[in-house]
């Protein structure tokens, strides 16, 4: 059994690294839709369609112009995220994007943090590297 360390990961937007991550959240689902008819002793489900979202934070670096700045309110981005980081023969997720959220935190005795929010459109697809 393979385990991984947080720090192995790495997000992209389209082909570029996306500075500073701190964590990353890729969430996957499927609807299901009720097919139970009238006889059945208990409820049935099949596989409806399926959706994927997820959230990036950052220390925020504003000359992160292909990572973190493409991640406009609104933009739509190709995701790729990498939990066990880019090296050959590693898995990563990739898909298009909707970025839904953004926001930047300071506190006087920390750092600055961006979180960014997306949805995504289409398919989420498993490859290898």
């Amino acid at each position: 059994m393979a385990t991984h360390a947080g720090s192995e990961g790495t997000v992209k937007s389209g082909a570029n690294a996306v500075a500073e991550v701190r964590s990353f959240t890729l969430e996957e689902s499927a609807d299901t839709i009720e097919d139970t008819t009238m006889g059945d002793t208990s409820r049935t489900y099949i596989t409806g369609l399926k959706t994927f979202s997820g959230s990036v934070d950052c220390f925020w670096d504003e000359t992160d112009t292909d990572g973190q700045v493409s991640f406009a309110i609104g933009a739509s981005v190709t995701l790729a995220v990498y939990p066990e980081g880019a090296t050959s023969g590693d898995t990563f997720y990739s898909g298009t994007a909707i970025v839904t959220g953004k926001s930047i935190t300071s506190s006087f005795d920390g750092m600055v943090e961006a979180s960014f929010t997306l949805q995504g459109t289409g398919a989420l697809a498993t490859s290898t590297v």
